[in-house]
């Protein structure tokens, strides 16, 4: 990343999501909004907030996407395998999570439907979308430079579970095999859980 690049951190929900704020030249990209998008808002009125991306459709990571995009008219984007998911997150977590009482609001529809390849820019900054399913059929990670934005598909000493709706450990196991070629060593791992890491802390001990 640039020098004058940052990235802020913020725990936030019942199941302790982290989300992160990525900001270039006084442009901010959300990454994971977990459920608390109007607090996130608050947080960062100092910058200007030009996008908002989900890792995953999950209800950790989904259910703040529409309080902050209210707040800030920013435009919304997903894997497109995950954008229907995101739009029933409550109701899919529902069946293995207790979130009836935690005011919770599914995510709206994309404004853009991530793939492959695509490319995010944030001031300075771009990030290569890698699809990774296998937490989810539409998982995704983000590629900077020297950075990379992880979501539930890798942690630090693990990677995301399989067994809840659309996990699948084969893809799992084809996605770390594929991720150990396309990160350099030296990136950082931001993770959607947890205490960021290394890929070559992972490479050496995951």
């Amino acid at each position: 990343m640039h020098e004058e690049t940052s990235v802020r951190q913020f725990v936030v929900g019942d199941l302790q999501t982290n989300c992160y704020a990525l900001i270039s030249e006084g442009a901010c990209l959300v990454v994971d909004p977990g459920a608390a998008g109007a607090r996130i808002a608050q947080q960062l009125k100092d910058v200007r907030v030009v996008g908002i991306v989900a890792t995953h459709g999950h209800h950790d990571h989904v259910c703040g996407v529409a309080a902050l995009k209210r707040a800030t008219d920013a435009p919304f984007l997903i894997g497109w395998a995950d954008a229907q998911r995101a739009q029933r997150a409550i109701e899919i977590s529902s069946h293995v999570f207790d979130v009836s009482e935690l005011g919770l609001e599914d995510a709206p529809m994309p404004d853009r439907e991530l793939h492959e390849g695509d490319e995010i820019c944030v001031g300075n900054e771009t990030l290569r979308v890698i699809e990774t399913p296998g937490h989810t059929e539409g998982g995704i990670v983000l590629l900077g430079d020297g950075v990379a934005f992880v979501g539930d598909t890798l942690f630090a000493g693990s990677c995301g579970r399989t067994d809840l709706v659309g996990g699948d450990p084969e893809e799992m196991m084809r996605t770390l095999r594929r991720l150990k070629r396309a990160i350099p060593p030296a990136t950082v791992l931001l993770c959607g859980h947890g205490p960021d890491t290394t890929m070559e802390q992972e490479l050496a001990t995951n």
